[in-house]
């Protein structure tokens, strides 16, 4: 990589460049001094032996009393016992076999993937980054229990040439347990039978392990407790969808591999996972994710889950009320730009931006749009100068220089990420690999459902309100019963007869 760019002042005191890996993190723009990042060793020196120690399978999960083995993936030589490593390379064994086979003989056009959080955005990245080989399946993402959403999916494809990839640990996740339903419906309703169509990726012995042996599953592979959803890109969960469309897997494997030896460094001013982990906490403030190519202008979306799931926790790992974690928002340069750069600017200072280099613009040459210059000089143009311009206004910028976009360099840029989560999980003393608030949103979901089943329940022909209707239930909040009812006269299963000069609350329900 060349020093073309040189940032601010000190971007050799406050970077680190690695050629081998065709990569650059500068952090001359962050505003703080070398100084304060040394400042800051005796607890990244805890934060690396606390990851040596989960690296080496140690419970790094305790509330669920889980280890924590995404690295392994990437090394299995490093599982901690030969059963783990086995499992690891022959289900990555598995997904090459599977992946030729469906590849193969043009049974296959599209496929659909079905799964959500990790199970989808992690697949989604490396679709987008990677696009789809000559002979690879096109990717559909059915990640929602939107009915519309699910229409449109089906709509745009031709069944009888479509996979279904199911993911789900549990098999109990109901978005995804949806979506499995909506499509086997639709290809029963084309003469087709399911389950010849369709690979599940689960536990062993899980719902939809049991599913998918009772449907006659194509194929099954599997997943395993000691990997998060949101950090399964490099397990089969993101494998087999990148193997189907065609990508070098192993390069993805590869690249991040060779970002985890750097990022074990215990010299950690030379580890860019801890200098990241560093910058987030020296910041303390919201992340722009800015990266200035449209292949990876899913990254935040996908770091959206992967720092605020990981991040965003209310207790420390003894009992102390904290209310960590780190807000993820952004698109893409250039674009961003004419959108909320204007806000970046002049508006709050309570952010920093991360700025997402690639050097290599397209394979081949470019036309000159103007005379010596290209829309690649543009784009590079556009990106040194916004960070110039938050640097005047004093406004906090972290650099990431890629030589290009390849499966190596996204395997490399997933690597970074997980490792400094998991690094500044360390610094602040969280659990980065639970998530208690999802699971009561679950439970608050499961509540309203029981709601609307006795609301059904409780109507009759002739009309109720609400607050009738809640008075019979025992319910406390008649507008949590009039928002069921709405929902349900929108979809043609209950009707309203409206009472003039009355709000909505005081109409009178029945049942269709």
């Amino acid at each position: 990589m060349g020093n073309s760019e040189r940032g601010l002042d000190r971007l050799d005191e406050l970077a680190l460049v690695d050629a081998g890996l065709g990569f650059c993190i500068d952090l001359s723009a962050m505003g703080f001094s070398s100084s304060e990042l040394d400042g800051l060793s005796d607890r990244m020196a805890d934060a690396l032996r606390q990851m040596a120690e989960l690296e080496g399978g140690a419970i790094a999960n305790p509330d669920e009393g889980r280890m924590v083995g995404h690295y392994w993936l990437r090394a299995p030589e490093l599982a901690p016992v030969p059963e783990q490593r086995d499992a690891i390379l022959d289900a990555q064994r598995q997904v090459h076999e599977l992946a030729q086979t469906l590849r193969a003989g043009g049974r296959f056009s599209h496929a659909i993937i079905v799964g959500i959080g990790g199970s989808s955005l992690g697949p989604q990245l490396v679709y987008d980054a990677l696009g789809c080989g000559s002979d690879g399946l096109r990717l559909l993402f059915l990640n929602n229990t939107d009915p519309d959403g699910i229409d449109r999916i089906v709509a745009s494809v031709a069944l009888d040439r479509t996979l279904t990839v199911v993911i789900s640990k549990s098999g109990g996740t109901k978005e995804t347990r949806n979506g499995m339903l909506e499509l086997r419906h639709a290809y029963q309703a084309r003469g087709l039978t399911f389950g010849q169509h369709a690979v599940a990726i689960t536990s062993a012995g899980s719902q939809l392990d049991s599913y998918a042996i009772e449907h006659g599953f194509i194929a099954r592979l599997p997943m395993w407790d000691w990997v998060g959803g949101r950090t399964s890109v490099t397990s089969t969960v993101g494998l087999l969808p990148a193997a189907l469309q065609g990508a070098d897997t192993a390069a993805l494997l590869a690249g991040a591999a060779a970002m985890d030896a750097l990022t074990r460094r215990l010299t950690w001013r030379q580890n860019p996972a801890a200098l990241l982990a560093a910058a987030w906490f020296l910041a303390a403030r919201d992340m722009v994710m800015l990266p200035y190519k449209d292949r990876l202008e899913l990254t935040s979306r996908y770091l959206q889950q992967l720092v605020m799931e990981s991040l965003g926790k209310a207790e420390d790992l003894d009992g102390n009320v904290v209310h960590q974690g780190i807000v993820v928002y952004g698109n893409k340069g250039s674009t961003d730009q004419h959108a909320y750069v204007q806000q970046l600017l002049d508006g709050a200072d309570d952010f920093f931006v991360t700025f997402v280099e690639v050097l290599v613009g397209r394979v081949g040459e470019s036309l000159q749009v103007e005379p010596g210059v290209t829309t690649g000089d543009y784009l590079s143009g556009f990106l040194h100068g916004t960070r110039r311009a938050l640097a005047a206004r004093g406004r906090r910028s972290l650099t990431l220089t890629f030589e290009r976009v390849d499966a190596r360099s996204l395997g490399a840029l997933i690597a970074l990420y997980e490792r400094a989560v998991g690094l500044y999980a360390g610094v602040v003393n969280i659990n980065a690999y639970h998530q208690p608030a999802v699971e009561s949103g679950k439970k608050a979901a499961a509540a309203v459902l029981d709601l609307q089943g006795r609301v059904v329940a409780a109507l009759s022909r002739q009309g109720q309100t609400p607050a009738s209707l809640a008075a019979v239930l025992g319910e406390d909040h008649a507008d949590a019963v009039f928002r069921v009812l709405r929902h349900l006269v929108a979809n043609g299963r209950a009707r309203v007869e409206t009472v003039k000069g009355q709000p909505p609350w005081r109409w009178r329900y029945a049942s269709s």
